[in-house]
């Protein structure tokens, strides 16, 4: 397993605006894939991560909202679609690894029920309410070219976007 560099808005977002692929097979190549993934995204620290953040634009995503000392719970969805969506709307204040440091509210279903491959290549379904519900949700648009900011004002995602920027070029400058 290694790390990989995670693709940010500031220098990366033509590239996390791209559609991913669908995966035609879970092989060992997806599966190091996916594992390469995992440790990158808790060493970032998050919670989930899709394939297109690391530069690979295929369908897929691992996670793990276990919280604090919790056991680690690490999960995979290759190729994952919403079946069913609830009318209720719940908000959540999210982050991405994509947009370090920048946070806000956004609304999504409060539940759906998801469909898509585990690390074995057997199919899933399941649904998916709280804090599952708002990552997979998140993770997901990744995977049509879509990020958190889209889902704001246009005057908020500027701002987010600017912030980002000047971070990155402090952090160059500091280098």
């Amino acid at each position: 397993m290694s790390l990989r560099p995670i693709l940010t808005v500031d220098a990366d977002l033509a590239t996390l605006k791209k559609k991913s692929a669908r995966v035609a097979v879970v092989d060992d190549d997806l599966r190091a894939l996916m594992d390469d993934m995992l440790e990158t995204m808790y060493a970032a620290p998050g919670i989930g991560l899709a394939a297109i953040q690391v530069g690979v634009p295929k369908r897929v995503i691992v996670m793990d909202i276990s919280r604090g000392e919790e056991p680690k719970q690490p999960r995979y969805f290759v190729n994952p679609e919403i079946l069913w969506a609830s009318e209720d709307l719940a908000v959540y204040e999210e982050g991405c690894l994509s947009v370090p440091e920048i946070y806000d509210e956004v609304e999504r279903p409060a539940a759906v029920r998801i469909r898509y491959l585990g690390y074995d290549g057997k199919p899933v379904e399941e649904d998916a309410e709280g804090l599952f519900a708002v990552c997979i949700q998140h993770e997901m648009d990744h995977l049509e070219g879509v990020l958190f900011l889209d889902h704001l004002s246009r005057l908020k995602r500027e701002r987010a976007v600017a912030k980002v920027r000047k971070a990155a070029r402090d952090d160059e400058a500091a280098a």
